[in-house]
């Protein structure tokens, strides 16, 4: 697997390295179970073995790498348990985010989620997960921007990094496309509508339904 550095001038070499890491892990680049040889990774980055040290120290504090004696650094499996925390968080802040966004959505906006759900549904037949996962992020920031509570959304964007890494293990299934398309279009229609404990219920069904079919796939590996 090829790594990319994405410098960034703002931001120390340690930060940057972390990040990349990071993301390659949310992604699936860097599979469960891998190991994190500190002289691989430092020749593949370009960089020195310091950063790579503390970036996955860091990574360590955010439960996405685990440190085995003897072994050393890999890249921790999914969770039931860490998968329950971050959506559990997710449902109830989305649940927020969508009566919000009922009182406060403009027709633009309609109109633009409306489109990303088209985009999302055309997205599904490219393949790429990658991709397909960055449309149905797309989707969900429209309902977070139309609430137009800024605390809300930062909160939210924290928290969609740690979502990423569920996202893509859902978005492998394409025999749950279906579904999530015709939820897709619920939440729209009871938005639209301004109805508010329906756009929510079926907010936490949507969820729900990815918390499912995730456990699924966990269980499946751990058999």
């Amino acid at each position: 697997m090829e790594l990319k550095v994405n410098m960034n001038e703002y931001l120390p070499l340690r930060d940057v390295v972390f990040n990349t890491l990071r993301q390659a892990i949310l992604r699936g680049e860097l599979k469960p179970g891998e190991r994190l040889m500190e002289i691989q990774l430092a020749n593949k980055l370009g960089v020195s073995r310091t950063p790579i040290r503390e970036a996955i120290r860091k990574l360590e504090l955010e439960g996405l790498v685990l440190m085995i004696p003897r072994k050393g650094a890999e890249v921790a499996d999914i969770s039931e348990k860490s998968l329950r925390d971050v959506l559990e968080v997710r449902k109830a802040l989305e649940e927020l985010a969508v009566t919000l966004t009922c009182d406060k959505i403009t027709k633009a906006q309609i109109a633009e989620l409306k489109a990303a759900a088209e985009e999302f549904r055309k997205t599904l037949k490219s393949g790429d997960i990658t991709q397909i996962a960055e449309a149905d992020v797309n989707f969900h920031d429209i309902i977070y921007m139309a609430t137009d509570n800024q605390k809300l959304i930062l909160l939210l964007n924290n928290l969609r990094e740690q979502m990423y890494r569920y996202r893509i293990e859902y978005l492998k299934r394409p025999e749950a496309y279906p579904k999530l398309l015709s939820e897709h279009e619920e939440i729209i229609r009871r938005i639209e509508k301004k109805e508010k404990e329906e756009a929510a219920d079926m907010v936490c069904k949507h969820i729900d339904n990815q918390v499912e079919a995730v456990m699924d796939t966990i269980r499946m590996k751990n058999n």
